[in-house]
């Protein structure tokens, strides 16, 4: 007999900058530390358990993170989202809740991510760009950087991009969309002049690897790293690991897609 009989598909978004990521962890504040705590007070008691859809490093923000709520109550789901946005911090909302099934697994199916690495190319930007721009503080060669990113289109081995592997991971990574782009989202009196975006897309990435992947585009922008050393990057992939990894504050989490058709959601708007 299963120990749940209601399960919950809850999407949010959150602001990482003052959160360890994700991953409840002791003594440390994090997004699902505080999403547990919520459901503490609206409940009344602890008999339940979220999973989410992945991990985030410490800082990362997120446009849509999706996890899953495990619990023996049932929930008008919209009323259950309104309650959650009276509930939670201000830098975390609910966008939208709705049932799902016993056999769905959060983990699974998740089909494919997409992560945004915003950051700038210039002078020292204004501290209030902190948690969401990173300030590289010199002028970056961003024509040569857009061409740096298009190597990482199709499957490789990213054997040198992932950081503290363990003997069973599957360096083989196929990337579906990987391209530089002009910031045309976080636009304000204090944002830097000249701000990019990072955008990719795979099935699934290793630990810390966009941040690699990310870091490996900053320096061949610096001019540290030629395109043919990049290269070699991921066809030589037995080499040791890329040598910078980008701070975590610009990276966001835009998009999680299942491979599951689900009944039209319940939101806030």
């Amino acid at each position: 007999m299963a120990k749940w009989s209601s399960y919950y598909l809850i999407r949010i978004e959150f602001l990482g900058f003052r959160y360890h990521g994700w991953q409840k962890q002791a003594k440390l504040k994090s997004v699902q530390g505080m999403i547990d705590k919520t459901f503490e007070f609206i409940l009344g008691h602890t008999d339940f358990k979220t999973l989410g859809c992945g991990r985030t490093d410490a800082k990362v923000s997120a446009d849509d993170f999706a996890f899953e709520l495990f619990v023996n109550e049932s929930f008008d789901c919209a009323k259950l989202l309104l309650r959650l946005n009276k509930e939670l911090p201000s830098d975390i909302r609910a966008k939208y809740v709705q049932t799902v099934g016993e056999g769905f697994n959060i983990i699974q199916h998740s089909k494919i991510k997409e992560y945004h690495y915003y950051f700038s190319s210039g002078e020292k930007s204004h501290p209030f760009n902190a948690p969401l721009i990173r300030d590289f503080g010199e002028v970056l060669n961003i024509d040569l950087m857009k061409e740096a990113a298009a190597l990482f289109m199709g499957t490789h081995n990213f054997k040198r991009f992932a950081s503290k592997p363990s003997a069973n991971t599957i360096f083989e990574r196929t990337i579906l969309f990987s391209e530089i782009e002009e910031n045309t989202r976080f636009v304000d009196a204090y944002s830097p002049k000249d701000t990019y975006v990072f955008k990719v897309r795979s099935k699934g990435f290793l630990r810390y690897q966009v941040r690699l992947m990310v870091g490996a585009l900053v320096d061949v922008g610096r001019g540290v790293c030629t395109l043919a050393y990049l290269k070699n990057y991921l066809e030589d992939f037995e080499g040791t690991q890329v040598r910078h990894i980008a701070p975590s504050s610009g990276l966001l989490l835009h998009k999680v897609e299942f491979d599951l058709v689900f009944e039209k959601p319940q939101t806030d708007k």
